[in-house]
């Protein structure tokens, strides 16, 4: 009787069900192929800054998902549980920040000028979120160290939710100010003077996808905003198919889509007349890393 409510105890710290494994099978080969994918395109373009963003969050997911299904072949384990807690609520992250240097690529060219401190608070987020996650799902016994733990998660999942928002509104600004073609800065302000860049329908194609990306993030930062605030015991965290279709799926056409809209293709594919500027910066280093701050497209 003892043993009996021991497993039963044991099984409800766990997810409170057991991992379907043809679903972590299914995410474990979207991920692989998106991950190979991106990995191909980042060497092929030589684009590195995607290593460390869209690279690092698939190979964060496929640690996720494989620990997820380690634990529907053992689903009395802790181990796998904690892995897969820590992985997937801090997976998203990196990719958040891939948006954030596309964007200051379209901008200015230069990441580093335009989106650097939301970089800066896409590192802060992870660092919670991964330490809210370890510590509550580490936590066997102590109910009070699981709540502490998924308090601390939440406050850095809302953190990377307000920087999502703002980055939206950044977004909407620069796209708000070219439309009208209200630069923030006259050319006569600019060194070498500045010139207004062309959007043309690969750029307008990034554009979408950008935003398409944004959405299917901020849905799940949405449900993991819902989860943590309900509770490592609630009703949305002991749900499986929430966290499917809200986690798993909504990283999954992230990704996706990046690889579809991918940058690099976007840079290729640029042989559209394109004014020049005096300080002779070509066009198809609108996407490669530079030293040069001008805005690219107001």
């Amino acid at each position: 009787m003892s043993s009996s409510n021991s497993t039963s105890s044991t099984q409800q710290l766990q997810y409170y069900y057991v991992p379907t494994e043809w679903v972590c099978i299914t995410f474990l080969s979207l991920f692989g192929i998106s991950t190979f994918v991106h990995t191909v395109q980042a060497l092929y373009f030589r684009l590195w800054w995607l290593i460390p963003s869209a690279i690092f969050c698939g190979f964060l997911e496929l640690a996720g998902w494989s620990s997820r299904l380690w634990s529907s072949q053992n689903p009395f384990l802790r181990k796998p549980v904690i892995i897969q807690a820590v992985t997937l609520v801090i997976a998203p992250t990196p990719l958040v920040a891939a948006n954030f240097i596309l964007l200051g690529r379209i901008i200015a060219g230069s990441a580093l000028n335009t989106v650097v401190w939301l970089l800066g608070d896409d590192i802060i987020s992870l660092l919670v979120q991964g330490t809210g996650g370890s510590i509550a799902a580490g936590s066997q016994t102590s109910n009070t160290r699981v709540q502490l733990g998924s308090d601390i998660a939440l406050g850095g999942t809302v953190f990377q939710l307000v920087s999502i928002i703002v980055y939206c509104a950044l977004a909407a600004e620069f796209l708000t100010r070219y439309t009208w073609d209200r630069p923030m800065r006259s050319s006569t302000h600019v060194p070498g003077g500045a010139f207004r860049g062309i959007v043309d329908i690969r750029l307008r194609r990034m554009l979408y996808a950008m935003s398409v990306m944004t959405v299917f993030i901020l849905i799940r930062t949405l449900y993991r905003t819902v989860e943590f605030a309900t509770g490592w015991y609630g009703k949305v965290v002991s749900t499986q198919w929430l966290f499917n279709v809200f986690d798993g799926t909504m990283i999954t056409l992230a990704m996706l889509t990046l690889n579809a809209f991918h940058p690099g293709v976007l840079r290729q594919e640029m042989g559209y007349p394109y004014p020049s500027s005096s300080n002779g910066i070509p066009p198809e280093d609108l996407l490669k890393p530079s030293d040069h701050s001008e805005m690219r497209a107001v």
